[in-house]
């Protein structure tokens, strides 16, 4: 079990009803007096995991109510959201192997906005990152983007749909990046025309609006992917999920790789070989390869420096750091 273990669940704790109920419906344990043992984990939610002590079934709980400020109808709201994303992108047969969406198991508006998720035991996209980063392992991140890549090709593919995408969408979350940078002193006002410049340049590409509106995961990083036996993947965390242009996906999942080993070795280009490895997997899951990969090359520069100014928004990123993000995010953006 991944998280710092924090104790066991009172069973006068409404909680411990939730979960029992679960255990019981939801996954088929028949315990009579079940005790949970919980474990905090990382994330941006108050997200614990939840282990029966006898059975060892493990259900994972995401609190809404604390990010509301205890609103338990807004937290209930964005709880069932999730649930409804879910199923939605459960329903386009992507559950179990290879390809599979965690399972939705309940959501409790008076328990601080739970919902709860099947426990997926895998490894961590982060955690592949981090052993090309650090230990140099290398193969073992190639083949884990070739998973990945797979997963993504088969979702976007088969939630396709017969509209446009709004390249406007995008360009909206830009500006929403941008303005963030400059109101709080991250960029000086120069730097900010200049991005809003590039963005403009970007809009007048008709390559831009040309693809198809798919479902898209939303917020393709490395904590939201794990990794099974063989191709085996499964995506959580889909708050964020929505229709738009595939890029939006792949372009995260690119912009992260270059961003983890920008800041684990402070080169850039040491990212390279993954990324093309990356999108060339994806681009094999369409009719024509080298089309499909000379498409999306052309786009994903737009959307990789998207990604390295969200990451520059953050507070914990130093302000030297913060510089060479911004500056490599419009080394992408120049790109023709």
């Amino acid at each position: 079990m991944i998280g710092k273990y924090v104790g066991y669940v009172d069973g006068q704790d409404r909680l411990h009803g939730f979960l029992s109920g679960i255990l019981h419906d939801q996954l088929g344990v028949r315990q009579r007096h079940p005790e949970f043992r919980a474990f905090r984990l990382n994330g941006s939610n108050e997200v614990y995991a939840y282990e029966e002590k006898s059975s060892r079934a493990r259900v994972i709980c995401k609190f809404y109510g604390p990010r509301y400020g205890w609103d338990r109808d807004k937290a209930a709201r964005t709880a069932y959201q999730e649930l409804e994303s879910l199923e939605r992108l459960r329903g386009y047969d992507l559950v179990g192997s290879p390809h599979h969406v965690i399972r939705p198991l309940g959501v409790d508006r008076d328990t601080n906005g739970v919902l709860a998720v099947e426990y997926y035991d895998g490894e961590q996209f982060s955690h592949a990152i981090r052993r090309a980063t650090q230990h140099g392992d290398d193969a073992h991140l190639y083949w884990r983007l070739k998973a990945l890549a797979y997963f993504l090709a088969t979702q976007h593919n088969r939630s396709a749909n017969g509209h446009t995408v709004d390249f406007d969408v995008d360009t909206r979350y830009f500006d929403g990046l941008v303005s963030r940078l400059r109101k709080n002193d991250k960029i000086g006002q120069w730097e900010a025309d200049e991005l809003l410049w590039l963005r403009d340049l970007w809009r007048d590409r008709p390559r831009m609006w040309g693809d198809r509106q798919v479902w898209l995961h939303g917020d393709a990083t490395p904590a939201n992917f794990l990794f099974g036996h063989g191709l085996d993947v499964a995506a959580i965390d889909l708050e964020r999920m929505g229709r738009g242009d595939r890029m939006f996906d792949v372009g995260r999942v690119a912009g992260e790789l270059q961003h983890a080993f920008m800041s684990a070795t402070g080169d850039r280009h040491r990212a390279e070989p993954f990324i093309g490895h990356f999108l060339w997997e994806y681009s094999c899951h369409f009719p024509d390869r080298h089309e499909t990969f000379a498409s999306i090359t052309s786009r994903v520069p737009f959307y990789m420096g998207l990604n390295l100014l969200r990451v520059a928004r953050n507070d914990y990123v130093g302000s030297d750091y913060r510089r060479r993000l911004v500056s490599q995010a419009k080394r992408l953006l120049r790109a023709s």
